[in-house]
């Protein structure tokens, strides 16, 4: 039997994953006064284990090569899963808990074996991440393996509890922040090729940082918060100094996505050591202060986060945070378990020499919606050039990193014809400015930020006689950001 045919066939028996949530509400409408099991709930349960045991042996037959005989005890374990699962639903007094520990039990089998290679035809979530310059053995060692690298001697899954608050995160990533992951995903795959080898050199695994970089920053190299922290990894300013993010140039580094997971590496190493390879007081310090959390923690490194000496004393956004990302990791690694599909994107990265001067914005708009990109391409080619203003024009010849397939679309729609022309036409536009008459000793104007404006534009524009950093200074602006809605004083130049 193909050896592809074995592995699809194992997916399946993570299938049930639906069955058992249908089971979980059914049993919550039953009875709670405790009784003693009834003989078909005794049953079931033993139907239950028998399935799981079944799967571990079919795993030791593949391990030893017999994938005709690791088929059969597959079929039968997949059967017996799924008839026990579905029949739980409907049986007063059966606890649907223990289906659902034996699914999640079955989950960290499958990251333990190598059931997560796959042959290059083979169907899945999303396509093969591209190998990396310098990935040793990227080529033959299977996708899942090289998202669940070691983490300290342990598989990640083994570090991720799958208790109520975990949970909890899964549910709202799989709903009301499901639109949130995909951007999450879709922006890790263009700037993958930065970020992973740095994780990679410190032996870390891919799903951690995709679970950070999706709760940090949904992948938005720019973005800044409102206590002032930055780039896709949400660094603050003093501790991203302590691991090497300075300015160069005028360029604030935590915005480049390289160096920002450099920096986020060696961090998350620092206090795994620091708290005995705890990762969820270790997530925990990176979202409260490792300063807050070692006092908490003392010399207890073997405490739970979720111990009420800790759990209590943090803030909710804490309590939030380190389910969260357990729970986008857990996700990465396992899509198609909870009836997620991710969309298949490839981030292979390219470059262009401009043959006409534009900006981002400009090239955004000749680029249009190209190769099934709705949202289109204005956050990818600004997070692959953080370091250029999106609005400010680049002369003839300027490079810029372009994913690989954008390549000819770029020679086709953006050097002649009317796109170019268009784009053009809509930057260059100049949108009057109303200010309230200033009185007569008011040396400022007010102007209200408008999407798509950076203070550099705004300074350009808007005929101020001062420079940006005066501007910032005027507004108590933090690393010259500003936001749609904000209301800045600019100098009247009178």
């Amino acid at each position: 039997m193909p050896y592809r045919s074995t592995l699809r066939s194992l997916r399946l028996v993570f299938s049930v994953a639906a069955l058992m949530q249908l089971a979980a509400c059914a049993a919550t409408q039953g009875s709670v006064t405790p009784k003693p099991p009834s003989a078909t709930v005794i049953a079931l349960y033993g139907q239950l284990d028998q399935a799981s045991s079944s799967y571990e042996t079919a795993l030791q037959q593949i391990r030893a090569g017999d994938t005709q005989g690791a088929q059969k005890t597959l079929d039968t374990s997949l059967d017996q899963l799924r008839d026990a699962a579905a029949r739980c639903g409907g049986t007063p007094g059966c606890d649907s808990q223990r289906f659902f520990s034996v699914f999640d039990h079955l989950l960290r089998l499958k990251d333990g074996s190598f059931i997560g290679d796959q042959t290059p035809d083979e169907e899945t979530s999303g396509p093969p991440l591209a190998p990396l310059a310098g990935e040793a053995g990227a080529g033959s060692l299977p996708e899942a393996q090289r998202s669940v690298t070691l983490l300290r001697g342990h598989q990640l899954s083994e570090l991720i509890a799958m208790n109520g608050p975990v949970k909890a995160a899964l549910e709202m990533w799989l709903t009301q922040w499901r639109g949130n992951l995909m951007d999450a995903y879709v922006n890790y795959q263009f700037l993958r090729h930065e970020m992973w080898p740095q994780y990679q050199s410190e032996g870390l695994p891919e799903a951690l940082l995709f679970g950070i970089m999706a709760k940090e920053s949904g992948g938005k190299v720019h973005a800044v918060s409102r206590s002032g922290a930055a780039g896709p990894l949400q660094f603050m300013y003093a501790t991203g100094l302590r691991f090497g993010l300075t300015e160069q140039d005028g360029f604030d580094t935590r915005f480049d996505p390289a160096e920002s997971a450099r920096a986020n590496a060696e961090y998350v190493n620092e206090q795994l050591k620091a708290f005995n390879d705890n990762l969820e007081l270790t997530l925990a310090a990176y979202n409260g202060g490792e300063g807050r959390m070692r006092r908490l923690v003392g010399d207890d490194t073997a405490v739970s986060f979720y111990d009420p000496r800790i759990y209590a004393q943090v803030s909710q956004e804490t309590r939030d945070y380190v389910p969260a990302v357990l729970a986008a990791a857990w996700l990465f690694l396992h899509p198609d378990s909870y009836n997620l599909r991710f969309p298949r994107v490839d981030g292979q990265q390219g470059s262009i020499t401009l043959k006409r001067s534009a900006s981002i914005s400009e090239l955004t708009v000749c680029l249009g919606s190209a190769n099934d990109m709705p949202d289109g391409w204005f956050r990818t080619l600004r997070n692959l050039n953080p370091r250029l203003d999106p609005q400010q024009e680049q002369p003839v010849g300027a490079v810029l990193q372009i994913p690989k397939s954008l390549e000819k679309v770029y020679a086709a729609r953006c050097v002649d014809g009317p796109w170019p022309i268009l784009a053009s036409d809509l930057h260059n536009a100049v949108v009057p400015v109303f200010p309230n008459p200033p009185a007569a000793t008011d040396p400022v104007v007010r102007y209200t930020v408008r999407r798509g404006d950076t203070l550099g534009t705004i300074v350009r524009k808007h005929g101020s006689c001062s420079s940006e950093t005066e501007v910032a200074r005027m507004n108590n602006l933090k690393f010259n950001h500003v936001k749609a809605g904000q209301v800045l004083k600019l100098p009247s130049c009178r």
